[in-house]
């Protein structure tokens, strides 16, 4: 088909028996889409447009094309010029750059700022915060913390840039604490651009801290991110980078040796051995963890730490009877505070009792979970629901499918 025939065949689809009568419509389609009374399109430029040279319209023209025919001008016959990129794609760029700014800004501020005087006291003012926003992480979900941490790491930032010697690196400290709270948030609200981002600067900072405890942290938290996104292998290398140091300490340890047994997981579909060495291993260097560090403490104050990350394991590695007993036993201490937590255990106990082939008790768990994910705004949630959902397919067509699709209709429409 040639340039004018795909023009040609355009506007008799939509009733133009003649140049003119397109020249007339589209000049009239135009002025009310463009609210510009003096847009025209004359016959003679239509009946250039369906000869064999039909140069290129203008990107307004080529707007009321696509509103009118349903058609860019590439796909009517026209020949695009070097470096066209449609509108619709500069919205969505534009759209796509704003969000990226709105993450990246508070780490990416210009400098040099203006000086002041910074007191030592406020790494522990700051300090002192952190522990609040991770009981208000649990109890709101990600969404409604994003902009509040942002603007305290900013400021943060902006001390750090100020202060000097043991003030700077206790303020870098603290910096590298928020910036791991900010990419969890992200992680948890399903943003793992953003989240890596986050994940790059928790590392950057430890690294100006110079803080051996926080590099190792920063990898962990990478290595999150990487589980997330499915490649046991980074998992496996950022963990063991994070062990190699012959001075990390025990919290490190046992943070890096859990988050290798979800790698484990990935890699070796079959491996429960490794899983269980890894769950095992740091169960043991458990009660040595004992620094009064501000941060890195859910394996402290989460109640069945490692039974969630081996309950998790076993859940990918398609153990559901042996993860339905130890999501029981979990959720059995977990407290009703810890709601996101809750729902997402949860979540993942109803997919194991689907791979146990327990579709009616999948569904009852399901049912409670919903309420909280909508709540909460949780990514993850959603996603372990959607896991469920891939497993609970043999039963799509029967009355327990139907029950469920019921059941996760206020996530899967809001999705």
């Amino acid at each position: 088909m040639t340039r004018n025939d795909a023009l040609r065949a355009a506007r008799l689809r939509v009733g133009w028996r003649s140049a003119e009568m397109a020249a007339t419509q589209l000049t009239a389609c135009g002025r009310r889409f463009l609210d510009d009374p003096h847009f025209n399109v004359s016959p003679r430029t239509w009946r250039r447009w369906e000869g064999s040279r039909p140069g290129w319209p203008s990107e307004e023209t080529a707007l009321v094309l696509h509103d009118v025919l349903g058609r860019w001008p590439e796909q009517l016959g026209f020949t695009p010029p070097p470096g066209w990129i449609r509108p619709e794609h500069h919205e969505e760029t534009s759209m796509q750059t704003a969000a990226f700014l709105a993450v990246t800004a508070p780490a990416l501020v210009p400098g040099p700022l203006s000086t002041q005087q910074v007191d030592p006291a406020l790494i522990d003012y700051f300090q002192s915060q952190l522990e609040g926003h991770y009981r208000a992480d649990m109890l709101l979900g990600p969404h409604d913390l994003i902009g509040t941490l942002g603007p305290q790491y900013q400021l943060i930032d902006k001390l750090t840039r100020s202060a000097t010697g043991e003030t700077r690196r206790g303020l870098l400290r603290v910096g590298a604490a928020y910036a791991a709270l900010i990419g969890w948030l992200y992680q948890d609200a399903g943003d793992l651009s953003a989240a890596a981002f986050w994940r790059g600067i928790t590392q950057e900072t430890a690294l100006r801290a110079r803080d051996p405890r926080l590099i190792g942290y920063a990898m962990v938290n990478s290595a999150q991110v990487r589980t997330d996104l499915g490649d046991g292998a980074g998992v496996v290398d950022l963990c063991e980078a994070a062990l190699a140091d012959d001075q990390v300490v025990p919290k490190i340890q046992v943070m890096a040796m859990q988050q290798q047994a979800h790698g484990a997981s990935l890699l070796r579909h079959q491996d429960r051995a490794e899983v269980d060495r890894l769950i095992d291993s740091a169960d043991r260097l458990l009660p040595q963890v004992d620094d009064d560090l501000p941060w890195g403490n859910a394996c402290r104050r989460t109640p069945g730490y490692l039974e969630v990350q081996r309950a998790t394991c076993y859940g990918r590695l398609g153990l559901g009877t042996e993860a339905s007993r130890l999501w029981e036993q979990v959720l059995a201490v977990v407290p009703a505070s810890a709601r996101r937590d809750r729902g997402v255990y949860m979540a993942r106990h109803a997919t194991a009792a689907a791979t146990a082939r327990q579709p009616e008790q999948a569904v009852e768990i399901a049912r409670k979970v919903v309420t909280i994910a909508v709540e909460t705004g949780s990514a993850r949630m959603r996603r372990e629901l959607t896991a469920l959902e891939r497993v609970m397919r043999p039963w799509h067509d029967a009355p327990v499918g139907r029950d469920l699709a019921e059941v996760l209709a206020p996530v899967t429409e809001g999705s």
